[in-house]
């Protein structure tokens, strides 16, 4: 009804004018390619929006955004569609598709790259590595850069090299009153700030900078693997080895179901350093157990980028909860364990992220990003194919959240948000918060980037 109201109220000719000023397509209900386009990574979202425009460039975005301003619509951003809320796409709306946009360049006597938002951490990975660098990705190589370093990111570099937003050094943004800026540690250093943590309610960003650092071509990396009759041990081990882990190593555990239906603690690792260094750190991670299976070896970086890419398609229903851990303690494994027993789905995941060594040495305040001091995130990953269980999934995994409340802190990762409320974004941004009202006030005062964790503006009374 939304988009049949916005397409009712736009003249066909104001649709064409702006087509007309856009080198890449303008989709319509109906037009070829425009389902393909309106799908994302999340197959519960499933979104129509009046417009969807695929831009190409800069200009195709400043137009964009001008257009939806100008018309009053809605406005959803699109990078590379992998966020689990679905923000990406919205109902009667413009789509601003930025996927088409896939330039990157490195630079490998800086150490650095310039890519666009529609660029996918595999395409940026290959780039990189062509000249044995790396920025910190995340760990699906699917995924967009852009939703990724918007909101933090984190990856299988963040002990030695801290969050994808630390790393980046520069944005060319439109914001929304239709300028381009860029934004750095020396220009637009307040929407610099913002940008990193935050960059969602701020602008459109149309090119991202990163610093790069040696990696590779090959790293230590891989899995071990425990059989669930022993979950409750191995956790406990993970919990102690994760705590002392050199800056060079990182590592998640998860518990899964294996394509033998078998439910196994996996523990996943890298290990960005000197290959003799590495033997004698991941030491015991290898030998404990024994482990069932033992995957880790040298191997290039780009192939542990994509080692989990199989566990998450693109096309199922998915349902996530997530908060950070001050402690990983026997009652919060206790919990884990027992709700992991009765798992409704074999591709849902429960994982535990461990953050340490470079994470921790930025300043709360340094960006809008500002939890540097979690033990570990735990991550509800669930996920299933037949929209006809949705309802058993979705109560498991709000269940299981419940139950953990009491080991969980306050905190929370922006990008792991479902649709929760305000209370749950204001915990993403702890202390920062009321500095970022003031930069939407600043940037965004009508709220025009709105479909995302939204930051509200402050009203201000009339006068």
């Amino acid at each position: 009804m939304v988009g049949q109201h916005v397409q009712a109220t736009l003249h066909e000719a104001v649709i064409q004018d702006f087509g007309s000023t856009l080198v890449g397509e303008l989709l319509q209900p109906g037009d070829a390619g425009y389902d393909a386009a309106r799908a994302v990574w999340n197959g519960m979202i499933d979104r129509r929006p009046a417009l969807i425009a695929r831009c190409r460039g800069a200009a195709d975005a400043i137009a964009a955004v001008n257009f939806a301003r100008d018309q009053g619509l809605l406005v959803a951003i699109r990078g590379g569609g992998h966020n689990v809320a679905g923000n990406a796409v919205c109902d009667g709306g413009l789509m601003i598709d930025l996927s088409p946009m896939k330039g990157a360049r490195v630079d490998p006597t800086t150490r650095t790259a310039r890519a666009e938002p529609g660029v996918l951490w595999r395409e940026l990975d290959r780039e990189s590595q062509a000249f044995g660098l790396a920025t910190v990705g995340g760990t699906i190589s699917t995924t967009g850069i852009a939703g990724l370093t918007l909101g933090g990111g984190a990856g299988w570099l963040s002990g030695k090299h801290g969050l994808t937003c630390d790393n980046l050094l520069s944005v060319d943004v439109v914001t929304a009153d239709g300028i381009l800026r860029r934004a750095s540690a020396t220009e637009h250093e307040d929407l610099f700030w913002g940008i990193r943590g935050a960059g969602a309610n701020l602008g459109l960003v149309t090119s991202f900078e990163y610093q790069l650092h040696p990696v590779g071509p090959l790293i230590l990396g891989g899995m071990v693997v425990h059989p669930f009759g022993r979950a409750r041990d191995a956790l406990r081990f993970y919990r102690d080895f994760a705590a002392a882990q050199p800056d060079e190593s990182t590592t998640y555990a998860a518990i899964l179901t294996m394509p033998d239906g078998a439910m196994v603690v996996a523990m996943v690792t890298c290990y960005a350093g000197p290959a003799a260094d590495g033997d004698r750190a991941l030491a015991p991670l290898k030998r404990y157990g024994p482990p069932i299976a033992d995957t880790i070896g040298p191997m290039p970086y780009t192939a542990l980028q994509s080692m989990l890419d199989g566990a998450f398609p693109t096309g199922r229903q998915n349902y996530w909860k997530s908060s950070y851990m001050s402690e990983l303690g026997d009652e919060a494994i206790d919990t884990i364990v027992e709700y992991a027993k009765a798992v409704p789905s074999p591709f849902t995941v429960v994982l535990l992220q461990d953050f340490h060594g470079a994470v921790g040495r930025v300043a709360g305040d340094a960006m809008a990003f500002c939890h540097r001091d979690p033990a570990h995130a735990l991550l509800i990953l669930s996920s299933w194919s037949d929209p006809g269980q949705s309802e058993r999934n979705v109560g498991w995994t709000r269940e299981f959240f419940q139950a953990m409340q009491p080991h969980l802190s306050r905190g929370v990762y922006v990008n792991d948000l479902g649709d929760e409320g305000s209370e749950r974004v204001r915990s993403a941004y702890g202390a920062n918060y009321e500095r970022l009202v003031e930069l939407k006030n600043a940037y965004d005062p009508a709220n025009f980037f709105r479909l995302n964790q939204n930051i509200e503006p402050m009203r201000r009374p009339r006068a």
